[in-house]
């Protein structure tokens, strides 16, 4: 598996680097969200656990792969910006908290 970061963008008002990529995996099988993620905090020098990964698509048949992710500046941003089920979905939320956050949503006041 060979990452390219096509683009970076800082977004300090969430304490976050919008990252875009492409993945080259030729000749092997798709790679999970969860190497994606490691490749991009190796890359980037930061820990997994501040990497989420929102969009990750394989064209077919080419063995390439697209995608978008947010690197925190720390756990608890992530925690604090990102949805629960992005979070249960890399791993870096257990399924039990993720049912308690989005529960602590859905009964939030709405205006």
């Amino acid at each position: 598996m060979k990452m390219e970061i096509v683009s970076k963008k800082e977004n300090a008002l969430y304490a976050r680097t919008e990252v875009r990529f492409t993945v080259d995996h030729e000749r092997e099988a798709t790679p999970g969200r969860n190497a994606v993620a490691e490749e991009i905090a190796k890359q980037l020098k930061t820990k997994r656990e501040c990497v989420v990964v929102a969009e990750f698509v394989s064209e077919y048949g080419i063995g390439k792969s697209t995608g978008y992710a947010k690197v925190y500046s720390s756990k608890k941003d992530a925690l604090t910006y990102e949805n629960p089920y992005l979070l249960k979905r890399n791993g870096i939320m257990s399924d039990e908290e993720a049912a308690k956050a989005a529960a602590k949503a859905a009964e939030a006041p709405k205006e």
